[in-house]
């Protein structure tokens, strides 16, 4: 998949932006809130229906997959950023480095 044909995915929200970036590693729900929240030092607090929804929109976008999951009925999984997510990421990355990169040329005038 190339960034052209990414188009109609960007630009990602802010939350699955932190999402897949908290995803670099396996990682569970709650330890996704948790990093989201340090990474942002606080300005960000994902809530545990919009954490869960974007979870479940991930997978179907197979952005995402389950990396691990404890038996039980309350099984906590762990997710981990898949090749088509690393790819979408990189291409947000980039997005938003241009916009970095023009705004600093309209400062410097």
């Amino acid at each position: 998949m190339t960034v052209k044909g990414m188009e109609k995915d960007l630009p990602l929200t802010e939350a699955i932006f932190y999402i897949l970036l908290a995803l670099r590693h396996p990682n569970h729900g709650y330890g996704i809130i948790q990093e989201v929240e340090s990474m942002t030092s606080g300005r960000l607090v994902l809530g545990a229906g919009t954490l869960y929804g974007a979870i479940q929109n991930l997978e179907k976008k197979k952005w995402i997959q389950v990396y691990d999951a404890e038996a039980g009925s309350r099984g906590k999984k762990q997710y981990l950023i898949t090749d088509s997510g690393r790819e979408v990421f990189e291409a947000e990355r980039l997005r938003l480095s241009e916009l970095l990169k023009n705004a600093e040329l309209i400062k410097e005038k």
